[in-house]
């Protein structure tokens, strides 16, 4: 069965998608058919124990983990049709990725971490791009500042300065909060949120946190690499 959205056009599009992988000589299966169709505007909570396979799920739809079958079509590009140098710039053009670890650069200012998948994809105005979303999180004064001079949350909007700077169509976020602590992951995804809403991209966001998926239009239950439930919070 396909979970489907209630909006216009569909952002998301994934048919019978599989991943296997192997682990210690072994064959594991870590999705197993899955089918999902995400609208555009949607905010959708992906939720369930670990190892179920959120993040697996997360990484084919970005295209930096290849399905082992099935189909993955994401802004009307058919991600499973592509080689790498075409999946990379499909992300630049329109996929955003938050993770619950940083992944800055150390050696690198705020600008600069920002900046640089701009600058490898070729962008002109990376420098530009990168202060106007440094600017939209609230951290325009700490531009020239090293992510050691930065407190967790800072580094967080750093991260998520660098995932919204190319206005992506598709925002995908891997427990952003994971790390921080309550109120400044409160402050996070409040920031998430109205990004979100303020670019007009779909959202699709991994949590462990109950209250944080009800804020959400729709909830998708993981287990055991499969998609199990299925719940609309406009019910």
């Amino acid at each position: 069965m396909t979970m489907t959205g209630n909006n216009q056009s569909t952002v998301i599009q994934l048919d019978n998608v599989t991943l296997k992988l192997g682990v210690e000589g072994r064959e594991v299966n870590i999705l197993r058919g899955v089918d999902l169709e995400v609208s555009s505007g949607e905010v959708v909570a992906v939720v369930g124990p670990s190892g179920a396979g959120k993040t697996s799920m997360l990484m084919v739809l970005s295209g930096l983990e290849a399905a082992t079958g099935g189909k993955i079509t994401v802004c009307g590009e058919d991600l499973t049709s592509m080689n790498e140098d075409r999946l990379a710039l499909f992300r630049r053009d329109n996929v955003g990725i938050v993770f619950q670890d940083f992944h800055l650069i150390p050696t690198m200012t705020a600008l600069e971490n920002v900046a640089m998948p701009m600058e490898l994809s070729g962008r002109r105005d990376a420098m530009e791009q990168a202060k106007e979303g440094l600017e939209a999180v609230g951290l325009g004064h700490r531009l020239d500042h090293y992510p050691a001079q930065l407190s967790g949350g800072e580094q967080q909007r750093v991260a998520l300065a660098r995932a919204v700077a190319s206005k992506p169509r598709l925002l995908l976020a891997d427990e952003p909060t994971g790390n921080l602590d309550g109120d400044t992951g409160q402050k996070i995804m409040d920031l998430l949120f109205s990004l979100s809403k303020d670019l007009g991209s779909t959202l699709v966001l991994i949590t462990h946190d109950p209250k944080l998926a009800e804020k959400c239009s729709r909830i998708v239950r993981m287990a055991d690499g499969n998609l199990t439930e299925l719940e609309s919070m406009d019910a």
